[in-house]
């Protein structure tokens, strides 16, 4: 079993708020990380699974539930299946203050963002916090394997897939993954869509990785108008399968572009959508570079603190930065991901850096030396740039 760092902060917040949300798509492993939080750290819990029947069934009377087992952890599991339960845990939290509980009460897990959000925000203000759970990340490998950050590339962050016994285990782990999410989990959450569209619609995207959408273009491929194209787009980005990176926009009297980059955010679910099996495989594909820029984003943006905002810069010159970190009005990171052990920056990315006032010029590549190339950019390993990240 590989230890992730999001127990300890999930702990830290039970300590600090009465609920705590913890949101990431299914099998990322919420419900393992809530159990060993569960066993190591309070005296007793409760465990229910809402998709559960039999679970769903004992809160038929919640509040009378929550009353008999008040005094344990209760975790609710896929919570976007009973959103109702977001006004009970209103009254029960706030009675409870009254009574002199006031933290560590309830860990609630969901596998869809949007709505989920909506419902705790409108109804459990100041009572929550959330905790974002994405899929293993660079500095939780062991790296004492050979090799360990591109067997990570290659199949992803999803526990399952990450610990198969080989690669086309892990491919058949992606693929089962895949056809149950469009076929079975898509389906329960309401919208009624054609499996095939949908995996029609991930496929390109998965081609299209870090690219800017056009939904115009996106919908026509799909003999869907744009409206539609985008509303599947942002289903899949609702279930924190898809990440949208926004356009830097300050005033720096150039035209920038609008139009958001969109990346599968799990690099073993793009390259299983694309059928890629072994390292070999993609470093001869044409998604190769676009892939480990996902990749190293995803990784960077786990790390954030708090307060910290992403963005990419793009003029309709050309000059481009693939990722800019800010955090404060002290530090910006101007990051260029590149694959290769030989990087190099074109003029566009310093163009860039003096529009977006970078205190931090670094280029992210596969190696693992840190050096300095000119005007103050540093080459620096994936690693390393994420140990940075987390020091702030």
């Amino acid at each position: 079993m590989i230890y992730r760092a999001a127990q300890l902060e999930i702990v830290k917040l039970l300590e600090e708020f009465p609920s705590v949300a913890v949101l990431g798509p299914r099998q990322i492993g919420k419900t393992t990380i809530a159990q060993l939080i569960a066993e190591s750290f309070v005296d007793s819990y409760i465990y229910l699974d809402l998709e559960s029947p039999s679970d769903a069934a004992k809160l038929s009377d919640p509040e009378s539930f929550f009353e008999l087992y008040k005094g344990k952890l209760i975790i609710l599991d896929e919570i976007q299946r009973s959103p109702e339960l977001f006004a009970v845990l209103r009254g029960v939290i706030d009675r409870r203050r009254r009574e002199g509980l006031r933290t560590g009460q309830f860990l609630i897990l969901g596998s869809a963002s949007l709505d989920l959000l909506k419902q705790s925000s409108e109804t459990l203000a100041g009572r929550i916090a959330y905790k974002n759970l994405s899929g293993i990340n660079a500095l939780e490998l062991d790296f004492e394997q050979n090799n360990a950050i591109e067997n990570l590339w290659l199949r992803g962050g999803f526990p399952d897939s990450l610990l198969a016994a080989n690669d086309k285990a892990s491919l058949r782990w992606r693929n089962n993954f895949i056809t149950t999410y469009l076929e079975r989990d898509i389906p329960q959450l309401g919208p009624r869509i054609s499996s095939l569209t949908l995996r029609r619609l991930w496929t390109m995207l998965a081609h299209h990785q870090s690219g800017q959408v056009n939904f115009a273009q996106l919908g026509a491929n799909l003999g869907l108008s744009a409206p539609t194209a985008k509303s599947y787009v942002e289903l899949f980005e609702d279930l924190l399968l898809i990440r949208s990176l926004k356009p830097w926009s300050g005033n720096v009297g150039k035209r920038l572009v609008k139009a958001p980059k969109i990346y599968i955010r799990d690099s073993g679910l793009t390259h299983a959508l694309l059928n890629l099996t072994k390292l070999e495989e993609i470093l001869g594909h044409p998604v190769a570079g676009a892939s480990w820029e996902g990749f190293v984003i995803e990784n960077l943006i786990s790390c954030l603190p708090e307060g910290a905002t992403v963005w990419f810069y793009r003029t309709a010159a050309g000059a481009e930065i693939d990722l800019v970190i800010e955090y404060s009005n002290h530090s910006v990171y101007a990051i260029e991901i590149k694959r290769s052990l030989v990087p190099t920056v074109s003029k566009g990315f310093h163009l860039g850096c003096e529009d977006v006032k970078a205190t931090h010029r670094l280029v992210v590549y596969p190696g693992q030396e840190k050096f300095p190339i000119y005007n103050g950019i540093w080459v620096i390993s994936l690693k390393e740039m994420m140990k940075e990240l987390l020091a702030l």
